[in-house]
């Protein structure tokens, strides 16, 4: 359980980050249940151990990490914000990896750590 936690650290890291960016926003409710409720509840399914949610992160995250991409080419005003998501999108990415690597050099070492 403990393998995933920097997973739920950086998903509610995401979820705080829409929250703050789509707090002026005249969508704000649109904004919070298609951006910062995903991230959140996968933050709390990881938290509690779910054996999916580093999968689930991962495609969602590809998915954050093409609409920053996208958002940074289209509107130079909006550019730090879209960068600060893929940045975050790509630490979900790696936190998302993490058990797996762990595991895949457990067993070329041959013992658990």
């Amino acid at each position: 359980m403990t393998a995933l936690r920097p997973l739920a650290f950086a998903l509610l890291a995401l979820a705080m980050f829409y929250v703050a960016w789509f707090a002026r926003d005249e969508h704000l409710l649109t904004g919070l249940v298609a951006f910062a409720l995903p991230p959140f509840l996968l933050g709390v399914a990881a938290w509690r151990g779910w054996h999916r949610a580093a999968f689930v992160a991962g495609v969602l995250a590809l998915l954050w990490f093409s609409h920053g991409v996208m958002l940074a080419w289209s509107e130079p005003a909006q550019r730090w914000m879209a960068l600060l998501e893929v940045a975050l999108a790509l630490a979900i990415i790696y936190a998302a990896c993490l058990p797996g690597a762990r595991a895949r050099r457990e067993k070329k070492s041959g013992k658990p750590e």
